[in-house]
């Protein structure tokens, strides 16, 4: 019963491995029901390239993804007997620009892009996840220019808190725009700072409060997302804090996603994503699906629709030693 929504395959995505059908069989290998395939949007600026994809014209990020829709289609119809697949996208937001493009490609695409996991992975302008170098690099632009009468805790914690700030106000504008109906790694903005507590940044945590009520609002389902623990976390995204504090309270529902990049990270930690569950009192699990009868589109017009996972939900085969790493 095990299903993911959002992974990438070295096919189309230059920091992942394998290929796309091989992300696939691996799946099915390990009793996935449903696999959900979400390779990233193009990049429009040589400046947003990652150093592994230097040597590639930009044009051929387009060619890349469109590629990728091909091939993804086409995996989903050849093991359609064995395994539901799911084909969207996951989410840029560097540049006003990425926003118009993705626009653009939704709708050229159409019904080739079945959902959007929306995803923040740069603030102001700059990488957030790439490595912890560039993270403190997009962290020391919002440092004030000028040195005041202040103290250095103060003034580490105020630019702490607009590097959050701005992170979540990017991150409601696609929420509004797109209405993804996956929230994608929620709280990434703290992934070199594992331990730092929402509630020590009030303005912050206003922001938290009303992205997930608007994401709430038109019935998006906020991941768990496994790859937090490859990441040295000993949470999934979101963490405690956002789950307990903020997602219950709302209403929020859950789905989970491996984020693998490559086969040999697909179903990776699950035993620990389940495990994370139960601690933080999370009592269901939601899973998008195509409707089989008359066409019902979601919020943003798109026909998968949110499906909870049969109770008990702890009894399924979502972890375990079938979800762990290939020998």
């Amino acid at each position: 019963m095990s299903h993911s929504h959002h992974s990438h395959s070295g096919q189309f995505c230059k920091h992942a491995a394998g290929t796309l059908e091989e992300v696939v069989l691996e799946a099915i290998r390990k009793g996935f029901e449903m696999y959900g395939l979400t390779e990233h949007v193009p990049r429009y600026r040589a400046e947003d390239l990652y150093p592994e994809e230097e040597d590639m014209p930009l044009d051929g990020l387009r060619k890349q993804f469109d590629a990728f829709l091909t091939e993804a289609h086409r995996v989903k119809d050849k093991y359609a007997d064995r395994i539901t697949i799911l084909v969207g996208l996951e989410t840029e937001f560097i540049t006003q620009r990425d926003m118009e493009e993705l626009g653009v490609l939704l709708e050229s695409a159409g019904e080739r892009i079945e959902y959007l996991v929306g995803s923040v992975h740069h603030v102001n302008g700059i990488p957030i996840d790439f490595d912890e170098k560039t993270f403190m690099k997009s962290l020391d632009s919002f440092r004030p220019t000028s040195v005041d009468e202040s103290s250095e805790w103060q003034q580490e914690h105020e630019t702490m808190e607009a590097f959050l700030c701005s992170y979540f106000d990017s991150q409601l504008e696609l929420v509004r725009r797109f209405r993804p109906e996956i929230i994608g790694h929620f709280d990434l903005c703290r992934l070199y700072n594992p331990s730092l507590q929402f509630g020590n940044y009030p303005n912050a945590l206003a922001r938290i409060k009303r992205n997930v009520r608007e994401a709430v609002g038109y019935g998006a389902l906020f991941e768990l997302n496994a790859a937090a623990f490859r990441k040295g976390w000993s949470d999934a995204y979101p963490g405690e804090d956002v789950v307990k504090v903020i997602v219950l309270q709302e209403g929020g529902r859950f789905a989970l996603s491996d984020d693998s990049h490559g086969p040999q990270a697909v179903g990776l930690n699950y035993h620990q994503v389940l495990d994370y569950a139960r601690r933080v009192g999370i009592k269901e699990l939601w899973r998008l699906e195509r409707r089989s009868t008359a066409r019902a589109q979601n919020a943003a017009g798109r026909e998968l629709v949110p499906r909870q996972v049969a109770r008990p939900w702890t009894e399924h085969s979502f972890g375990g030693p079938e979800n762990e790493p290939m020998a």
